[in-house]
Formats: C-alpha cells, structure tokens, sequence
C-alpha cells in the first residue's frame, strides 16, 4: 500500500461540513426566516459513502407592538392657552356690568351660574394635570402643616400650577364682582368702580364698595329698606 493511503483514508473519514444559510428579511412585514442547511458526506473504504442532509429552519417572528400617537399639546402651550381663554373669557361679564348695570341682560347674565360651574371644571382639569406627588409636601412643608412661602415658590415655578391659581382668582374676583353689583342693585349704591378694582385687585374692590356704600348710604335709604 501506498505511504499516502492512511492519510487520505483519515481524510475521507473527517466528515465534510457545508452550511448555507439564507436570510430573507421582510421590512414590511418585519419577518426574518433563516434557513440552515448542512450536507454531511462521508466515505471510507468499509461501510461505503454516505450523504447526510439536515435541516435547520429557525423562523423569527417578533411581535408588533400597537403603537398609539397620542397627540398632546406640551403642557406649556396648555398653561398659556388656558391663561388666554380664561382672561378673556371674564372680560365679558365684567363689561355688562360696568357698562350697562341695570340692563336686563346684564341682570339675566349675572344671576346665571354656569360661568362659575365653567370655570370650576377647569380648575379642577388644570389642577389634576399640574398634581405632582410632591405638591402636598410643598404646600405644608412645615412641621405645624402650614404652608411656607420657599414651597409655595417652588410650587408656582410650574407653569400649569401658575395657570391654575390664575383661573381660580378669575372665578373667585368674577364671584366677588357679581356679589358687589348685585349689593349695588338692591341697596341702589354706584359699583362700576368697585367692579372694575374686583377686576385687577379683588379686596381692594370689597373695600371701595364698603366705603361707597357707607358713605352714600343716606338715613332715608336705610329706612326704606328697614321698611
């Protein structure tokens, strides 16, 4: 026998290994499918030749995640939008009753509550967007659980907080305003001024009424309305 024989006999018997492998990628279906294929021959000069065929097929399907587009305004244009509306949304009400108190419009438009049951919603949206687990802790941050001006600062440096406490000195000035025409009607007491400071400085609207009401108020009136 040849010297080179066991050599090439120790070679066939070494089984010989092909692999292909094919990747078909969808990107529209987001699919990956791998194919593997391995082809395994072997010879020697006892058991003959041989061909072993195995397949491996792996599939990968990733889940598709629904992905929802929520479309929502930052919460800065929401503060700025709503401290628009609601400074413009008073001016109205405060019109009729500077310019025509005594009209029937404006006595019909005053006596409604639906301003106010308006601007409470809105309060209480703005209040549940700016709502932060912290907001308790900044607004009793004293041991006595009384408020301390640094954690209402610190609180107010929020935008929807900011726009929030401003709707609701828009509806308590508004009520205030309303409560001060309303005296002026009945007691017959001039309270376009008072009204127009219940606009812009709210007590110092109050005390103006007080005041004019004092010191316009004359014994006949007083008894006329005992009577």
């Amino acid at each position: 026998m040849n010297c080179r024989a066991p050599a090439l006999m120790s070679r066939r018997n070494q089984p010989t290994s092909y692999t292909f492998l094919e990747k078909k990628s969808d990107i529209v279906n987001q699919r990956v499918v791998e194919f593997g294929t391995k082809f395994r021959s072997g010879a020697n000069f006892l058991g003959g030749s041989r061909v072993i065929i195995q397949l491996n097929i792996q599939t990968t399907l990733p889940q598709r995640k629904s992905s929802t587009v929520t479309a929502c305004l930052p919460s800065s244009e929401i503060a700025s939008t709503v401290f628009t509306l609601g400074t413009a949304a008073v001016l109205p009400f405060y019109t009729l009753m500077v310019v025509a108190p005594k009209a029937e419009l404006t006595k019909k438009v005053m006596k409604s509550s639906i301003p106010y049951i308006g601007f409470g919603l809105l309060y209480a949206y703005l209040l549940y967007l700016s709502w932060t687990p912290d907001t308790i802790q900044l607004m009793f941050a004293s041991k006595y659980w009384l408020p301390e001006l640094p954690g209402i600062t610190k609180m107010f440096s929020n935008e929807m907080t900011l726009a929030s406490a401003w709707i609701h000195l828009l509806a308590v000035d508004l009520f205030a305003a309303r409560q001060v025409y309303h005296d002026g009607l009945q007691n017959d007491i001039e309270t376009r001024h008072s009204v127009s400071l219940c606009l812009l400085f709210c007590p110092v609207g109050i005390v103006t009424h007080f005041i004019t009401k004092a010191l316009t108020s004359s014994p006949e009136k007083k008894q006329h309305r005992t009577h």
